[in-house]
């Protein structure tokens, strides 16, 4: 139970030291590097890369994104966050009111896990477990993204320290499934789409 509380404390001093230091500027950047919409320009030269490098060998690639996606999503909202139940840090009692808000945004009742950072890590683990040989530079690219997207959670006070690193390891394994099911199209299919 210690260690249980000691963490705890750790995760609520980490949060409120990122959460506190904030600005005008920042708070514009975080609220921007959580939003979906605003990271599309992202998303559409991605895809172009891809089809542009892989050629045929992308559709596939890019088709078991969206099972992907889903799952890490319903993983996080469906599965893990009614089992869990743990309150955001932006709805926990004596803490919701130590927290700087943008927007006044403050999420739904739960937190563990982010469904933002599983699916960013998800992406971006997909696609370096299945291109880091064509696009080598594309790594430099994608974990520097979806390192943004988890910070600007914390920054944003919705989620704790340990709402992003759970699913930032659960996406390693999501990803690698994904990837081998990749492979066994490309291998077995050859790409007759």
């Amino acid at each position: 139970m210690k260690i249980i509380s000691w963490l705890e404390q750790i995760d609520r001093q980490i949060l409120l030291f990122i959460n506190g230091h904030h600005s005008s500027f920042w708070d514009s950047v975080m609220w921007f590097s959580s939003s979906i919409t605003g990271w599309f320009p992202l998303y559409a030269f991605i895809i172009i890369v891809l089809i542009v490098k892989l050629k045929r060998q992308s559709w596939w690639l890019l088709i078991l994104i969206l099972p992907l996606i889903l799952l890490s999503d319903q993983l996080s909202s469906s599965v893990i966050r009614p089992l869990v139940m743990r309150p955001r840090p932006s709805h926990t009692p004596g803490l919701e009111n130590l927290l700087h808000y943008v927007n006044n945004y403050r999420g739904g009742d739960y937190g563990f896990v982010s469904a933002h950072t599983f699916n960013v890590f998800s992406v971006s683990f997909y696609l370096f477990f299945t291109t880091r040989k064509e696009i080598r530079w594309l790594p430099y690219l994608l974990f520097p993204w979806a390192c943004l997207v988890a910070y600007s959670r914390l920054y944003l006070g919705v989620h704790y320290p340990s709402d992003e690193v759970v699913p930032f390891l659960l996406s390693i394994f999501l990803a690698y499934g994904m990837s081998r099911i990749y492979f066994y199209v490309k291998n077995d299919y050859h790409y007759k789409i």
